[in-house]
This record gives structure tokens, C-alpha cells and sequence, in this order.
């Protein structure tokens, strides 16, 4: 095994001694190191294996299938694992840049002390048995600390923190910032921690990823057919999200679902199969019209995430929340309406797909990032956006794409 390297050695120092080393190596990696302005850049030459970190929810993970692409093509020969939460794990199933995909259940917790110390054993032993010579954490979450002192990469990447806490700044070798008062989108965000260790994105390297795989695809195509929605082309609406502060009132979606089917589309809605949100899905499709009601294929709570990604794929267009079948309509290449409130569309928005957002013009307080009005769980903002708008911005989205350029 190789020696552990001096972790509180500076960033400048081990880049400089890395340097030194690689002599003739990997001439390619030696012009990429050269080409970047960085005194500190990573020499890809020696990173063998590389360890990638997002423990959040599932649109977060998605919005980091970018920087697999990105490093991958910077590192060629480089073997790229994820690390992930379990549920949040079919976003990057079959993610073609990835070698291994770890997970951490969250159920290990719930299941005792010694179940969560078995599961976690496991896991450390699986991640040690890889020899990562980079970590590349895209969260805050403490495990990355952890991560870094029990793997021992060569260069380590996390978000800059505030002094770079003592113990963080031990343990990481680079630190990427993010502008303090400007947004910026979350998939840039994420993929400067690659521009801090001198991997430079390309355009084609921001497209996320999101492959359903032949089994969704075939279990779709069928659940489709046996709708009836296989030759007629239809409008794929998701009223819920599993934060209720993000939902539009549901007669408000009725109504513009009633405008989708006037305009000749069937209409798939989609749900996740979590009770609330099932609940949202229900009143939505009862206050539709009858005639509406009579085009409508619910489809939700019976999807995996993988058959979403395929439904998605083959609708018209996608209606909904910010939420996380919204981020799979932009992977999916699917024109997107979304309805915003307290998140901020420059830094959540549909990525890089045909699309319209409507937000207040009312509410000079948004975006407040705030779990509805005063921590309510209503956002008013959302909640009063008027129906006419939306309709005009699907039409809009209609008339944008209808070449069927996407």
C-alpha cells in the first residue's frame, strides 16, 4: 500500500513535488497541467482512481452527472466512482463515464446502532479497497471529512468554508469558491470544483446525464401502449414535489391542464408514491374538467425513476414544480414549463432545454429559499401566480418547439 501523504502539507507544496515526480509520464497530462493558470493544478497523469461525492437529493445528484462527463474526458484513463445515497442512486445508474457506483443507506440508521456500524464497516472497506488518488466532495456534509481522513487521497476538492475550518483544511487540498452575492446555477456550481483543481469544462461536458436503460424503456413503451398514449402525442404533468411549499394550488394546475387537452394533447401526470403528494395528484386530476379527465392517464406512484426518465423522454412537453422531474425533463431533452417560487430559477432552472419559467412579478422577496411565507409552508408567490400566465408560457414552449426542435 502506498504511503499516506502528509495531509497538512499546502496545496502549492504538493502540487509542486507531484510535479517534480511525473517527469515523463503521461506526456498529455503534463500540456493539460501546463496549459491552466493554477500553481496548484491536479497532474492527471497520476490520479489512477477517483472518488465523487453528492449526498443529496435526487434533482442534486442529477445536476452533478456533469463533472463524471467533464473529469472523465479531461482523465481518460482515470476509473471514476460515485458515491451516493441508495434512493438517489438510479440518477446515475448507468451513467457511461462511471466505473462503481457506492451508496449509503439511510436505513442503516433506523435499523440499530449495530446494522449502521456493519453497513458503514462495509462500505469504508469497499471505498479503501479502490486506493482513490482524488476526492471530489460536492456537499457539505461532514462524511467528506470523514472520507478524507479514512481513504487518504492524493488531492482532495470540498467547497470553500468560511476560514476553511481548521479541520476541513487539514484534510482537503483544494477548496472551490462560489460567488457570494450573484446566483449561479447549481451544475456550474458543481463543476467548479473541477476549474479549481484545472480541469476546464467543455460545452459538450455540461449536458446532464440520465440513461433509463432497455429494461425501463421496454416497461414504458408498454405502460404507454396500454394508455393508448404510444401514437398520440402527449403532455407530461407532475403537480407534485415532495416540499408542499413548491406546489401550485391544484385547481390552479387543473386549469391549465384543461388548456393542454383543448389543445389536442393527452396528458400523463405523474407522482411520486408518497401519500401527500398522492393527494395533490388526486385533487389536481378531480378539479380538471370532464373532458380533461377523459384524457388523462395517471401514472402516478408507479413509475421507478428510471421508467420517469423514459416516460419523460417520449412526452411533448413537461409541466410542473421545481422538482426533481423537472431536472429529468432537461436530461431527457424535454421542453419544460416550471413554475417557480421561493427557489431561485437561475440557480435551479431547467438546464440547457427549451423552456419557460413563471414566476411573480408581485413578490420582490423571492427568492427567499425560505420554506414558505415566514416558514409557513404556503409560498404565496407561488400559490397566486395566475393561471393565464402559465398559459400563455406553454404556448409560447408550444410554439418554440414545434418544429420539434428541443
Amino acid at each position: 500500500m502506498r504511503a499516506a501523504p502528509a495531509l497538512a502539507r499546502a496545496p502549492s507544496e504538493r502540487a509542486r513535488a507531484s510535479g517534480a515526480a511525473l517527469g515523463a509520464r503521461a506526456n498529455f497530462a503534463i500540456v493539460r497541467s501546463m496549459s491552466s493558470p493554477l500553481p496548484d493544478a491536479v497532474p492527471l497523469g497520476e490520479v489512477r482512481r477517483a472518488l465523487i461525492t453528492k449526498l443529496r437529493h435526487h434533482g442534486d445528484v442529477l445536476l452533478a452527472s456533469p463533472v463524471f462527463t467533464a473529469l472523465k474526458r479531461a482523465a481518460p484513463h482515470a476509473e471514476i466512482d460515485a458515491l451516493v445515497y441508495g434512493e438517489t442512486a438510479p440518477m446515475l445508474a448507468h451513467h457511461p463515464a462511471i466505473a462503481a457506483l457506492h451508496t449509503v443507506d439511510r436505513e442503516w440508521k433506523r435499523q440499530g446502532a449495530t446494522r449502521q456500524a456493519a453497513g458503514e464497516w462495509a462500505l469504508v472497506k469497499a471505498l479503501r479497497q479502490r486506493r482513490y488518488d482524488l476526492l471530489v466532495h460536492l456537499t457539505e456534509h461532514p462524511r467528506g471529512l470523514t472520507l478524507a481522513h479514512l481513504l487518504r487521497p492524493r488531492y482532495a476538492v470540498t467547497r470553500e468554508r468560511e476560514g476553511h475550518a481548521p479541520a476541513w483544511r487539514h484534510a482537503f487540498t483544494h477548496f472551490y469558491k462560489v460567488p457570494a452575492h450573484t446566483p449561479r446555477h447549481t451544475v456550474e456550481t458543481n463543476l467548479d470544483a473541477l476549474r479549481r483543481i484545472g480541469v476546464y469544462p467543455d460545452a459538450g461536458d455540461r449536458k446532464l446525464v440520465l440513461v433509463p436503460g432497455a429494461t425501463a424503456e421496454a416497461s414504458v413503451d408498454a405502460m404507454l401502449a396500454q394508455h393508448g398514449l404510444t401514437a398520440t402525442p402527449f403532455v407530461q404533468a407532475h403537480p407534485g414535489s415532495r416540499w408542499l411549499f413548491k406546489c401550485w394550488p391544484p385547481e390552479r394546475m387543473a386549469a391549465l391542464l384543461d388548456h393542454v387537452a383543448e389543445r389536442g394533447f393527452a396528458i400523463a401526470v405523474t407522482g411520486a408514491p408518497d401519500v401527500r403528494e398522492r393527494e395533490i395528484v388526486m385533487a389536481t386530476i378531480a378539479a380538471c374538467a370532464e373532458s380533461t379527465r377523459a384524457s388523462i392517464a395517471d401514472l402516478s406512484g408507479r413509475l421507478t425513476l428510471a421508467e420517469l426518465g423514459a416516460v419523460t423522454a417520449r412526452a411533448r412537453a413537461f409541466v410542473g414544480v421545481d422538482s426533481a422531474p423537472m431536472h429529468i425533463a432537461a436530461a431527457m431533452g424535454t421542453p419544460a414549463l416550471a413554475l417557480f417560487g421561493p427557489s431561485s430559477e437561475h440557480v435551479w432552472g431547467p438546464w440547457q432545454v427549451a423552456h419557460r419559467v413563471v414566476t411573480s412579478d408581485l413578490h420582490p422577496c423571492r427568492p427567499c429559499n425560505l420554506d414558505g411565507c415566514g416558514g409557513g409552508k404556503v409560498s404565496e408567490c407561488l400559490t397566486t401566480l395566475p393561471v393565464d400566465r402559465a398559459v400563455a408560457a406553454f404556448d409560447a414552449l408550444l410554439h418554440q418547439t414545434e418544429s420539434g426542435a428541443r
